[in-house]
């Protein structure tokens, strides 16, 4: 089966767990023997490529005799370069676009009948998923495809073009909502489109029983036209645990992700401040980058905890690994998260975990501390029983670690090509 999947990242190009959880399935898939072609709008020519295809769009054709059908209703479609950006509000895409623009030029007459993404951006997000589009219309003329796969809103109009034009089915894969990343204030334009790419799917899935309940509740889906499919881990550790050292005594106490409202950073950051009121031979890193990284560096500042309390930036690949590695406890804080790999990747080292009731991740981990993202007094009183108590501690341990071994990208791949060829035999 050849599947045609739609994504804005992946290794090592990545933002945040998606482009995890896409390499995750796309590899198994590929090693249970279907042929995926993963479409990103931008790949590097050096990204390997084991066992499947990924494509950069300026790799695509602009231009073919098949290109004479009119754009299906609601599809339209501009000659020009489109440039994603994951987890990217649209005032800070704005700006990114402008600095592009000062450093690039335009391409040569002759490179026409390439889709490049490489310069001549537009003003607007929503003009750039449009534009990718147009890249899903003229990759749907194609017909060696048996199904079509997409991820998260910014792909959901490629999709949608793909399938108007080639008749095949399509998965919609759900990993945040707008609602997710907003709250109660979201961006009614991206509703939309999530709204559409949702309704045009045969089949939608949901990375949890939460994101499921969120489908039903807040945009009116049928529940039986849903799959949850709880993301996979890798078990392999990019870092020697035995080659770890913290270079301090302290207990480490670490969060992991982006530095945004929908991560609950601020949570965290009074929690600590309660535990190191009470036991100042702790540490917390805060391991990220986001909108609200400036205001936790002031309030670390303003509460006085900046010499036990630190900020790393983003990390990826070995020097996240190493993080995890010297962590005693890791802490997700988050207020709306629709799944969340990070606190498998620190039981991937052994490290115990607290979670918020509000994650999907929750689902599977019935053993673990979960508290209410906002009930900063338990999570401090966890932090604190954790850190002074070994027996406590090593509970944590043992039950949360047995968690992995029900966990795989095999398994993820298996439940997709189920759905797969369920849809292609109907």
């Amino acid at each position: 089966m050849r599947v045609l999947m739609f994504g804005w990242e992946f290794p090592p190009l990545i933002s945040g767990g998606l482009g995890t959880a896409c390499y995750g399935m796309t590899k198994h898939l590929a090693e249970e023997g279907e042929e995926v072609i993963f479409v990103l709008p931008k790949a590097p020519e050096s990204l390997h490529r084991p066992g499947y295809q990924v494509l950069s769009a300026s790799e695509i054709p602009a231009h073919s005799e098949e290109d004479t059908h009119p754009l299906p209703p609601g599809v339209q479609v501009w000659a020009m370069n489109a440039a994603l950006i994951p987890y990217t509000q649209e005032h800070e895409y704005k700006t990114l676009i402008e600095q592009h623009q000062q450093s690039t030029t335009s391409k040569a007459d002759s490179e026409a009948s390439i889709i490049s993404l490489s310069g001549h951006y537009a003003h607007n997000l929503f003009e750039e998923v449009q534009r990718f589009a147009e890249i899903g219309w003229r990759l749907g003329v194609r017909p060696q495809y048996d199904i079509i796969h997409a991820h998260d809103w910014m792909t959901f109009p490629a999709a949608i073009a793909a399938k108007q034009r080639s008749g095949k089915p399509l998965v919609t894969h759900v990993h945040a909502t707008e609602f997710d990343r907003t709250g109660d204030h979201p961006n009614q334009a991206i509703v939309a489109i999530e709204q559409e790419g949702l309704t045009q799917a045969d089949r939608v899935i949901a990375v949890s029983h939460r994101t499921k309940h969120t489908l039903i509740e807040r945009y009116g889906l049928r529940e039986e036209k849903i799959d949850v499919v709880h993301n996979g881990i890798d078990p392999q550790c990019l870092v020697d645990p035995a080659t770890i050292h913290k270079g301090f005594r302290e207990k480490l106490v670490i969060f992991v992700g982006r530095i945004t409202l929908q991560k609950g950073p601020e949570y965290f950051l009074q929690a600590a401040a309660r535990v190191l009121s009470k036991d100042p031979q702790i540490r917390f890193v805060m391991c990220g980058a986001g909108d609200m990284l400036p205001r936790m560096i002031e309030q670390a500042a303003a509460l006085r905890i900046q010499h036990r309390f630190h900020f790393t930036g983003f990390l990826r690949g070995e020097a996240l690994d190493r993080l995890y590695g010297m962590a005693d406890l890791f802490v997700m804080s988050s207020v709306s998260e629709p799944f969340g790999l990070t606190p498998f990747e620190a039981l991937r080292y052994q490290v115990p975990v607290i979670v918020s009731k509000q994650t999907g991740a929750a689902e599977l981990l019935p053993t673990a501390i979960q508290v209410d993202f906002w009930d900063i007094h338990a999570m401090a009183q966890m932090i604190l029983e954790f850190c002074n108590d070994t027996d406590f501690a090593r509970s944590m341990r043992r039950d949360e670690v047995s968690t992995l071994q029900r966990m795989s990208w095999r398994e993820v791949a298996h439940k997709l090509q189920h759905i797969y060829r369920r849809l292609v035999l109907t």
